[in-house]
Order: structure tokens, then sequence, then C-alpha cells
């Protein structure tokens, strides 16, 4: 499990771990230095012993980076490896694995520079962790074997039995309980050599979950109860999500509901103290099937809908990586049809030379020579012309025609503030799950079935698209050109939006997936620009564009979320219900509007338009 995995190896690089008790205040001492003590900010034994005596992923990451900078300004490579492998760790319990492994891999290079095998060996172990959480089972096998290689090697038989640990808790998730659970058993008796009962309460827990699976229930609950307790001691809330997770599987096994809705609140209680997403995931879940199965539907739904909210934020990694390599694939192929010019350009005058050379001593093949130049040139020219229309046309796809023009005279384009303008997003219901359950060429053509059929509308009613990320759609009205009736025009727009994924159920396909839509509308003022040196963006920036995508994200499936300012500006032509006020993230409670119909569809320029959302 990720939080196991996490927290045995930071036990094990706190050499000489503290007693119960005495770990938070050696830590508050080290802290009070620090921040008494300017002349000892830079110290890098202090920045380290800190940043590895915390348990908050925030506070790892920000002693980690002063740690790495304090190490560069003095060229100190064992303590720059320190805070690499550190700051992976953090960044791994985190679940940002892209930047875990950036630090991590880091760290063995340095480890491997400076030979120290027992910290390359941890080095391997963290990356084999971080491979395992996404799901990468093949590299993690491979470097967990690395990494009990090196320490091996390195003769250090307890990180030997940390990291048998970890490798039976991967083999546990990938249901080879036999296997998963011979090496654990190995790795309590090596802890158990050692006298370090926290690691045995590790592996005690992890026989508890063992058993659980294998339908030995009484074996696991007493297990599970002894690693708690222990685990308790050493105020380690954060195995106990784990723990306490699998006790109240066992206890709803054994018929006593109650009990397992005190083990499941008290997982989730533990997994909310570090913010733990995956484990907030699996506990609303577990707590919204417990509560449905005693009747009480209110307590359920709650926390259905926070574990849904926590599935959408964890997003597929392998499928959006083959989703963005479908696109860089379309853009280099675009790219290569240019250096195909290129090269037959240069051919070409190659044989232009040769044949200018053989046409100075023969008047006829000079004369052939001339003919063929000239009607190459003249293909030249026309096939320059043709480009040099499509890349201006390109442009135009990519940018406004004003900003274009700017940036084809300029060289670059000046950022622009626009006082009021309407943003508009969009998001597709249950998207990641369908991203984990489709080949990515099916989830890139169903996307932009929806997306096409979008720019589509967006053109129609004069509004300017932004970009797209993922399943996000976004556009806007008034940039680059100011307008009167711009928040009329998005709202009109996304009503039409609504009416062609409604439509769109109905129409049967074998290679497209249907979805769900939820659009967010908000009015403000913003910045507008063009971003990069090569590949050009317009984008726009301000408040107001937070505001819009926050009234996607509380909106609701087949719903048009708009904002109070929104609101004030279309509400005499479009008829609307008030929500109430809603708390937003960062914004404290805010008015939202659903909106049902226009008031006078034949008063609008479009009036052919059918309004959805009534």
């Amino acid at each position: 499990m990720y939080t196991l995995r996490i927290i045995v190896i930071l036990l094990f690089l706190l050499p000489g771990f503290p007693g119960i008790g005495q770990e938070r205040y050696d830590l508050d001492s080290l802290k009070q230095i620090f921040y008494s003590t300017p002349s000892r900010q830079n110290d890098l034994e202090l920045l380290r012993a800190i940043s590895y005596g915390s348990m908050a992923p925030d506070s790892i990451v920000k002693f980690s980076d002063l740690l790495i900078k304090a190490s560069l300004e003095s060229s100190n490579r064992y303590f720059l490896m320190k805070g690499n492998h550190k700051r992976g760790v953090a960044w791994q319990r985190k679940g940002e694995y892209d930047k875990a492994l950036e630090d991590l891999f880091k760290a063995a290079e340095l480890a491997d520079a400076i030979d120290s095998i027992s910290s390359l060996g941890n080095t391997y172990i963290e990356i084999a962790n971080v491979y395992s959480e996404s799901d990468n089972s093949t590299l993690a096998f491979s470097y967990y074997n690395r990494g009990i290689e090196a320490l091996r090697r390195g003769g250090d038989s307890l990180a030997v039995g940390l990291t048998l640990y970890n490798f039976g808790d991967d083999l546990y998730e990938s249901g080879k309980l036999d296997s998963a659970l011979l090496v654990t058993r190995q790795a309590r008796t090596i802890f158990k050599k050692y006298k370090r009962s926290d690691y045995e309460a590790y592996s005690l827990g992890n026989l508890g979950r063992i058993y659980a699976r294998q339908g030995q229930m009484d074996r696991a609950e007493g297990l599970l109860n002894r690693a708690i307790d222990t685990l308790e001691q050493y105020e380690d809330y954060i195995a106990i999500t784990d723990f306490a997770g699998t006790l109240a599987e066992v206890a709803l096994e054994r018929g006593d509901t109650l009990a397992a809705i005190r083990f499941a609140e008290r997982s989730l209680e533990a997994a909310e103290n570090f913010q733990l997403k995956e484990d907030l995931k699996n506990a609303h879940f577990q707590l919204s099937q417990l509560y449905e199965s005693v009747g009480d539907s209110e307590e359920a739904l709650k926390h259905y809908k926070q574990f849904v909210r926590f599935k959408d934020n964890l997003e597929n990694v392998e499928a959006y990586r083959n989703m963005a390599n479908l696109r860089t694939d379309y853009e280099l192929a675009k790219k290569q049809n240019e250096v195909d010019l290129l090269n037959e350009q240069r051919k070409n005058q190659q044989i232009i030379v040769v044949a200018s050379i053989i046409a100075l001593g023969l008047i006829l093949l000079l004369a052939l020579g001339l003919y063929r130049r000239n009607k190459f040139i003249g293909r030249t020219k026309k096939i320059i012309e043709k480009e040099k229309n499509r890349s201006e046309l390109l442009l135009l796809n990519i940018l406004p025609q004003e900003t274009a023009l700017e940036l084809k005279e300029k060289g670059r384009v000046a950022a622009k503030r626009f006082e009021s303008a309407t943003i508009l997003f969009t998001d597709f219901k249950n998207f990641t799950h369908y991203a984990e359950n489709l080949s990515p060429e099916e989830l890139v053509k169903s996307v932009d079935f929806y997306f096409s059929e979008f720019d589509r509308i967006v053109e129609k009613f004069g509004l300017e698209k932004i970009k797209t990320v993922g399943d996000a759609y976004m556009c806007a009205s008034g940039v680059p050109f100011p307008s009167e009736d711009h928040a009329e025009r998005v709202v009109a727009a996304a009503c039409e939006m609504l009416d062609f994924v409604n439509d769109a159920k109905n129409l049967t396909s074998e290679v497209e997936t249907r979805f769900d839509i939820r659009i967010g509308i908000n009015t403000g003022p913003v910045v507008a620009g063009v971003v990069g040196s090569k590949k050009f963006a317009y984008d726009i920036w301000g408040d107001a564009v937070n505001i819009a995508s926050r009234m996607e994200t509380t909106s609701e499936n087949g719903k048009i979320n708009i904002s109070e300012n929104t609101y004030q500006l279309i509400k005499e032509k479009f008829q609307c219900s008030f929500r109430g006020e809603i708390p937003v993230k960062h914004k404290g409670m805010m008015k939202m509007y659903f909106v049902d119909c226009m008031k006078d569809p034949a008063s609008w320029p479009q009036n052919e338009m059918q309004l959805s959302g009534k």
C-alpha cells in the first residue's frame, strides 16, 4: 500500500529512531534552532535532520528544498543526494509521481557517483514503490530486485528486511497472496531479530490483511488489532488508515456493521490528517456502502459524493500519456511534411549546380538545363506559396486574426486587459473511468466527436476558443474584441452545446463513447495574450477564469451553472433558477444559478436553436 511503504522507508531513513514521544520533541527542538539561529539556516546536517524527521509532506518538501539549495551552494554531493531522495519521498506521498521519479533518479545517480551502496539500494526501493503505485509492476519488481541486491552487498540486514516488507506489500496488491505471506514473514523475522517493534507492527498489519483476503478472519482481526495498538503508541496514524479499513472489512464479514462503521471512520480520520487522496477515496466509498446497508441514505450519499470527488481527481496517467502521444504524433507528421519539402529543395539545388557545370560546355544541354531550371523554379514557387498560405491558415486556426497579424509584424504580442469578458468551461462526467477502459484511439475519437461540434457552435456565436485540456473545453466572449452581449452569446452557446450532448445519446455508435457534461460560466475582467516562443497559444488569465472553472466543478450533470456576475447580465433574456449560496474553494460562499431556458428565443439572432436545461 502507498502509505505503508512510505512510512516504513521513512522510519528506516531515521538512524537511531527515537523512543515514543521523543521524536516530536527532537523535531520541535531542531525547528526552534533553525528559526531562532539565522547563522545555522544553511547548516546541512540541521536541514537534513529536520526534513528526515518531518511527517507532513509539505514540511518535507520545504526543508528538502532548503537542503538541496544549500548543498548546491557548498558543492556537497552527499547532502544533495539526501535532499533529492527525501523530496522524492514527499512527492510520492502527495501522489505526484513524475516529480517523485525525477528527484529519486537524481538521488540514485548521486549515490552511485559517491559509491554509497546503502543509499543506492534505498533509492532503488523508493523508485520501485513509485512504479508500484503507478501500476507498473514490471518496473517495480525490477527495482525491488536491484535494491535488495545493493543492500545485501552493503551488508545491511535491516534494510533487506524493510525491502522484503515492501516487496511483500506489492505482491499482496498484485493478488499473489501465498508469495506475499512468505516474504512478509521473512521481513517480520528480521525485525524481531533487531527488536524493532514499530517495524514488526507493519508486518503484523500486512499479515492480517493477507489472512483477511484468504478468509481467515479470526487470525486477521487479532494481528490487525496488535498492529494498530503498537502504531498508536508511535502516533503513526498514516498506517492505521489501511489497517483500520481492513478491520472494517473483517467486522462486516462477521455481520457487525456498526463496528465496521467505527473502524471505517477511524480510517477516514487518519487519512484526512495527511490528505492521502487514494486512502480518502477508499474510506469514503467504504463508508457510503456501510451507511447504505444500515439505511442511513443521507450519510451514504454524503460519503459517496466525496468518493466521486476524490476519484475524479486521480487521473489515469498512462491513458493521458497515450492520448498526448497521439496528438504529438499528429503534430510531428505535419512538421515532417515541412522537413521533407526542405530536403527536396536541397536535392534539387544540387542537381541544378551539376547541370549548370555540364551546360557550360554543351549549349544544347545548357538550353535544356535552363528550361528545366525555369520549370522547377515555377513549381517551387507554387509549392512555397502554397505552404506559406497553409502556414498562415494554421496560424489563424491557433490565434485570433488581430493577434496573428501583430505576431507576424512585431514578433511578439502585448498582453491586453479586458474589463468584461465571459468564460465557459465544460467537463465530461466519469471521463477518468472511460480513459481507463478505452483504447487511446477510441478515447481520442470520442472526445473529437464532441469538441468538433463545440468548435462549430463557438464559431456560430462568434466566441473565441481558448484551449482544451484533456476532457475540458474552454472558450470565451469579449476577447480579443470587446462586445456588449458577450455574456448572452456564451450562455446561448452553452445551451446549444448541452442540446448536442443530449441529442448525441440517442445516436448509436460502435466506435464513439457518449458522455454527460457539466458546464460552468462566469463574467469578469481578464488579461489576454500569447504564451510560448515556439508553439504559440492564445490564453486568458484572471480571477474571473478561476471562478468560471469553479462554476463548472460545482455544476451538475446536464446543467449550466452560472455566477452572480453572469446572471445580472443575462437575466432579462434567460430564465434561471437560483441555487443559493454554495461554498467555493478559496472564494467562500458564492451565489449560483442554473440556466433553464431563453425567455424569448425569437429575440435572439440565432432563433432557430432549441435551448436545453428546461
